[in-house]
């Protein structure tokens, strides 16, 4: 399909991976995956009576959604910024494997069911804290890195603690969940607070 012959060159020849750029690259898009981490966990918690099952679905729901989040984010990182978008892939990859593998088997067991998030958790984590070293360009690296030390360790801690019952289990995700939830949410804001900025900036005439 060819473009009309008044329409903008600016917008007759939008490349994808620089709309996903920018998209990823927003403080929405960011809390956008800070909600999608925050409610479920905020779910988890108060839901009276919770099963296996329903939280299985809820953590399978969540890892998928994230994945969606995780993918468009990786494109925010510049193809010189080394390994940055591969290992954001990686780390979409990641959770939506791991939300499918929760979603197809929802009645596993409580230990199957730790090791999925757990491991999903602490190799996310990994990732992102390498991004945020490797990754020059970002900004918030402190806080980045934070945020994926935080991740990697939820997920030592639901690999190496001993929970035999849903219950448990329910609590200690819920908990990480809405843990990371709040950091992710503090991020949000600090990328709104600097695109504020720039953007004044932008707009301020520089003096002759």
């Amino acid at each position: 399909m060819t473009a009309s012959p008044g329409a903008s060159p600016q917008y007759a020849h939008t490349d994808p991976e620089d709309t996903l750029k920018v998209l990823g690259g927003s403080w929405h898009w960011a809390l956008g995956l800070a909600l999608a981490t925050l409610i479920p966990g905020i779910l988890i918690l108060v839901w009276p009576d919770e099963t296996l099952h329903v939280l299985a679905v809820i953590l399978g729901l969540q890892l998928l959604v994230a994945g969606g989040f995780r993918f468009v984010t990786a494109f925010s990182h510049g193809r010189e910024s080394g390994g940055s978008r591969l290992a954001g892939v990686l780390i979409a990859l990641l959770a939506l494997l791991a939300g499918v593998l929760v979603l197809r088997h929802p009645m596993q067991t409580v230990g199957l069911l730790a090791l999925v998030v757990g491991v999903s958790w602490l190799l996310t984590g990994v990732l992102a804290a390498y991004v945020a070293i490797a990754d020059r360009t970002l900004a918030h690296r402190g806080l980045r890195f934070g945020l994926g030390a935080l991740i990697a360790v939820a997920g030592i801690v639901v690999l190496c603690f001993p929970v035999d019952s849903a219950v448990a289990l329910t609590r200690l995700l819920g908990l990480w969940l809405v843990l990371i939830g709040v950091l992710e949410l503090v991020m949000a804001f600090a990328l709104r607070s600097t695109t504020r900025r720039l953007t004044r900036a932008a707009q301020t005439p520089e003096p002759f």
